[in-house]
């Protein structure tokens, strides 16, 4: 079978209009009863940070309140909450882990 073509008839390449993944701010919330040294250990553990640089988040937990852990996505994201939430309960912490959009 052959096929036709048409002359008169012309394609035009269009851009595709597709917006990157967004990316989620995991977050520490602060509570009264979490010790510092396990807010430490869950940066070093689940966030590869080193030992400083867990203690200043740590420190800016205590102080304001929230402090940023990374930017991830989405799925990555969520996965890390549930694993520093999964991890505090089975040590008896109340501590609190988020993630919102950037």
């Amino acid at each position: 079978m052959a096929t036709k073509h048409r002359e008169d008839s012309v394609l035009e390449a269009r851009e595709s209009k597709l917006k990157p993944p967004p990316f989620f701010k995991v977050l520490l919330l602060n509570d009264d009863y979490t010790p510092m040294d396990f807010v430490v250990i869950v940066l070093q553990k689940y966030f590869g940070m080193n030992r400083e640089r867990a203690t200043l988040i740590m420190l800016k937990v205590h102080t304001e309140g929230v402090g940023l852990c990374g930017i991830f996505p989405k799925d990555i994201a969520a996965t890390k909450v549930d694993q520093v939430l999964a991890f505090a309960r089975q040590h008896q912490h109340p501590l609190q882990c988020v993630m919102e959009e950037t």
